[in-house]
């Protein structure tokens, strides 16, 4: 498999999971959501569907790139990639755990692990391919915002 295919292959695994993952947030979206108080530096709805979409296609991307030195550096990618399958399915997870369950407790107590898995994957995938590494800051960061939007909402509301 060639480093364009693998590439394609894992942004449109992630785009996948980002779509399943709406597929639950939709519903609530429209009615519990509005329901609760937010803290004033959340953004607009509107905000998410792009930012997650561009989140997505960066961290395809990054793995993909770490994917393709499989054969120099089997075991580093091995383990890189299986911190990635795992922060993936967290990420997923937590539009379960805040929208599906309507719970931002459990949702919060998540995402802090979602984000240490993301900032190993990070470290990770930055000693394989220094590109992979810059294209997970963005949505290290985005998390760590997440994070505080989502601690804050579930303090709001308790």
């Amino acid at each position: 498999m060639n480093k364009l295919t693998r590439i394609l292959t894992v942004v449109v695994t992630c785009l996948a999971v980002g779509y399943f993952s709406s597929l639950v947030t939709q519903s609530s979206i429209e009615t519990w959501f509005p329901t609760l108080i937010k803290p004033s530096f959340n953004p607009p709805s509107w905000v998410f569907a792009p930012v997650w979409t561009m989140l997505y296609i960066m961290m395809g991307i990054a793995a993909g790139l770490v994917w393709n030195r499989i054969d120099s550096e089997k075991e580093a990618v091995r383990k890189a990639l299986i911190f990635f399958a795992i922060q993936l399915a967290l990420n997923a997870l937590w539009s379960y755990l805040f929208f599906g369950l309507k719970n931002p407790l459990l949702a919060l107590i998540e995402i802090v692990l979602l984000w240490l898995m993301i900032y190993e994957t990070y470290i990770k995938f930055a000693k394989i391919d220094k590109i992979a590494g810059y294209l997970f800051i963005p949505y290290l960061a985005w998390v760590s915002f997440a994070t505080v939007l989502n601690a804050s909402i579930w303090w709001l509301n308790k």
